[in-house]
């Protein structure tokens, strides 16, 4: 069995590879900078304030509120590294937009090229990745010294799941390939590569395998029934409704990729639950070798009860969070239930909630089945020498 597993994750990784390296040769490409107008080249800088003048209001616009002089010393290694300039923040009274500056405080700069000269520069916002990397650095450290070597695992599949997606996933979705099959395909790599490396190639990794891919599916079928019959359209976010613009060389199936993004929101969720359920009959079959199959089911779905009552919670209150600052528009303007139940952005939110939470509940009894079968077969084969 084991060595059927291995065999069986190799030919999924090299089938999603082979697959990617064809895509890559062979799909269009899109240019996001196809245009006739000659634009100046321009590039991003780093910089580090150094002066902040007095702030000036202007009561004479009614767009901005004020401005003030500032200088920033170019921190990027190259031809540019230490040139200091002299540039205006304007406030708008906007928080989105508006930078307060300080000395000291890192920012990222927006320059226009002429050669190797800057004909235009300024600010575009605050360096906010050097306090990430911090935080990531926590992270890291703290997921080491309690996770020890199972900590260490979570941190390659977390690694793994982010290449994954960002270099196979995102690019076929570009090159104009179906998101939807893109997502259940990828999130299956992605479930078989993240329990084979926590839990180890084993009953309890191949049930939490056939469990959570059998719920992803589950919540790709009915993200589509739903999706459709309800007429949801995915363009109910700005950035979906900004991807139209990319090209018109390439048609992305918007409506697809919001099912592919209700797939990808419920992987987390549907693996700790498949996980949790497989890990926990392993430990009462190690703890009881003489269960009988019915009895160590049962005990499977209790455990998986006991986690779905929390899991579903968790997966609601999360999309819920998202859309609080929404929720409280419409309580603030008293906006009808009819009218808020049936807009494409609230639709879509309770069908993502609904379908994930489904796909959730469902991995539980698949494990658990999966688990059985797989421990029935092996006490067979032990009986039969």
């Amino acid at each position: 069995m084991k060595k059927l597993a291995i065999f069986a994750l190799c030919m999924v990784f090299v089938l999603f590879f082979s697959t990617w390296v064809w895509a890559n040769s062979n799909g269009q490409d899109i240019d996001l900078y196809d245009t006739d107008d000659q634009i100046p080249p321009y590039t991003v800088l780093r910089g580090i304030i150094t002066y902040v003048g007095p702030f000036e209001e202007d009561t004479e616009h009614q767009f901005y509120l004020g401005r003030q002089d500032f200088r920033v010393k170019i921190t990027s290694k190259g031809n540019f590294y230490g040139k200091e300039f002299d540039l205006e923040n304007i406030k708008m009274g906007h928080p989105l937009y508006d930078l307060d500056l300080r000395v000291g405080q890192r920012v990222l700069l927006y320059a226009e090229l002429s050669g190797e000269e800057i004909i235009n520069i300024g600010i575009q916002s605050y360096a906010r990745d050097y306090y990430l990397y911090i935080l990531v650095g926590i992270f890291v450290v703290v997921l080491l010294l309690i996770g020890g070597f199972k900590g260490f695992k979570a941190l390659v599949t977390l690694t793994i799941m982010a290449i994954v997606i960002i270099l196979g996933l995102l690019p076929l979705i570009l090159k104009g390939y179906n998101p939807l099959n893109l997502a259940i395909g990828f999130s299956s790599l992605i479930a078989v590569l993240t329990l084979f490396i926590v839990g180890g190639v084993n009953n309890k990794s191949i049930a939490a395998t056939f469990g959570v891919i059998g719920g992803l599916i589950v919540s790709g079928v009915l993200a589509v029934i739903f999706g459709k019959v309800a007429h949801l359209t995915g363009f109910s976010s700005e950035e979906a409704q900004m991807l139209s613009f990319i090209d018109e060389a390439i048609k992305i199936d918007i409506q697809g990729l919001l099912f592919a993004g209700i797939i990808i929101g419920t992987l987390g969720a549907v693996l700790d639950v498949g996980m949790s359920v497989a890990s926990s009959m392993a430990e009462i079959q190690k703890s009881i070798p003489e269960i009988k199959p019915l009895h160590l089911l049962k005990a499977g779905m209790n455990v998986g009860r006991d986690i779905m009552g929390t899991m579903v919670n968790t997966l609601i209150l999360a999309y819920t969070g998202s859309s609080l600052p929404l929720l409280l528009i419409f309580r603030a303007y008293e906006t009808s239930y009819d009218r808020i139940i049936n807009m494409d952005l609230i639709a879509t939110e309770i069908v993502r909630s609904l379908v994930g939470s489904l796909g959730l509940i469902l991995t539980i009894p698949l494990t658990a089945s999966f688990y059985i079968l797989l421990m029935s077969r092996g006490k067979k084969r032990e009986e039969n020498g």
